[in-house]
């Protein structure tokens, strides 16, 4: 990577936790073709003792492919998966990341990485486990371009800087699209919405606009955040160190990962890493409360076979009790996950189908808004 690629990814591994279980597969009768390259699938089955009600699907990523989509196609805002889901005209969605949900103006904001297109638009966190995206590989010499979607499970992290003046400085960039805390710096994009948050307090705003710094200024925020730039912004005591900085290039944590993913999204925590059950609750800095609870789940998982699997469990209702990630890690085994991952369930589990939401969402006014959903589109035949 070269020296104007700020974003390090940093795979940390640990060690594996071995347990046994009984392997028993889903028979092939209860799997339906419901459109090239993508299998249905409804399960109702005890688990501890109670009875769960599951829904898969079972995707060839050859013949489909996946992207991640944030709600209202912004950095922050929530809507419905199934809205989410139409307006890409994808075939299959299921919600993804966890995110902020409050009644703040940062309502949505993902909790943790989160990349559209190669774009970086939120930071990670806790060392959150993660799926990485990209659905096509760069043409090699010799080598024709494939039409293939590659998914990878990482527990990552996001180390950000920008890089600005003459001779060169680095600032150490604290998030993404996010609120700013007291000695934070932050990076606001187009995608965060038309302005940077309003301020009670003074704030250094730097413009960056087509790759140079434009304006410096002391602010209480509310600025026009360019479409082909951003806006950094940090306490008033940054400003002596962009001094005579107006013109001279500038250089950011939001710049282009392109080759190597195009989407990216977090959940929490990891349940198999390499055909082994290695729930990284406690490196994620999660509870073990909330990994013991049955909840509604959703969840993916990488297959022996190459395919790709999505799930969703209800929960919190008489008709299906939800599922701790001891059990869900079990299962996905027993389906033949070779990797697998947890993402933001309880209410917001949703599993969208060709037009319609297939599960039963626990809260008591539907379908839940969430921050950003995993699509599903069918390859155009060739």
């Amino acid at each position: 990577m070269n020296r104007n690629k700020f974003v390090h990814i940093r795979i940390l591994v640990s060690s594996l936790c071995v347990l046994c279980v009984l392997c028993v597969s889903i028979s092939a009768q209860q799997w339906k073709s419901v459109a090239d390259g993508v299998e249905y699938a409804e399960v109702r089955r005890e688990f501890s003792g109670k009875s769960v009600n599951i829904n898969l699907l079972r995707l060839d990523l050859k013949k489909v492919r996946l992207d991640v989509h944030h709600a209202l196609d912004k950095a922050i805002g929530v809507e419905t998966t199934s809205l989410i889901a139409a307006r890409h005209k994808a075939f299959a969605a299921i919600n993804a990341g966890f995110f902020r949900l409050d009644k703040s103006p940062f309502l949505g904001d993902p909790a943790g990485v989160f990349i559209i297109n190669g774009k970086i638009l939120s930071e990670s966190r806790d060392s959150r486990i993660t799926m990485f995206i990209s659905n096509e590989r760069e043409p090699r010499p010799h080598a024709p371009f494939i039409h293939e979607t590659m998914v990878d499970f990482w527990r990552a992290e996001t180390i950000a800087a920008i890089m600005f003046g003459k001779p060169e400085r680095q600032l150490l960039v604290s998030g993404i699209n996010r609120e700013r805390k007291p000695f934070e710096v932050i990076v606001y994009t187009s995608e965060f919405g038309e302005r940077t948050p309003a301020s009670e307090d003074s704030v250094l705003e730097v413009v960056n606009e087509n790759g140079r710094i434009k304006v410096v200024s002391l602010t209480n925020g509310s600025t026009i955040i360019p479409s082909n730039g951003s806006i950094v912004t940090m306490d008033p005591g940054q400003a002596d160190r962009f001094e005579n900085t107006i013109g001279t290039r500038i250089d950011d944590s939001t710049r282009s990962l392109r080759p190597l993913y195009e989407d990216a999204v977090a959940g929490v925590p990891q349940l198999i890493k390499n055909s082994k059950i290695d729930i990284t609750w406690e490196q994620e800095k999660s509870s073990k409360a909330f990994v013991e609870t049955r909840h509604p789940r959703t969840a993916v998982a990488k297959l022996k076979d190459g395919k790709f699997l999505m799930l969703t469990a209800d929960g919190r209702t008489e008709q299906s009790a939800g599922l701790d990630l001891y059990d869900l890690a079990a299962y996905f085994l027993e389906l033949g996950a070779t990797d697998a991952m947890n993402l933001d369930g309880g209410g917001s589990t949703t599993m969208f189908l060709d037009g319609k939401v297939v599960n039963r969402p626990s809260d008591k006014e539907g379908e839940r808004k969430v921050s950003d959903a995993i699509l599903v589109t069918l390859r155009k035949k060739k």
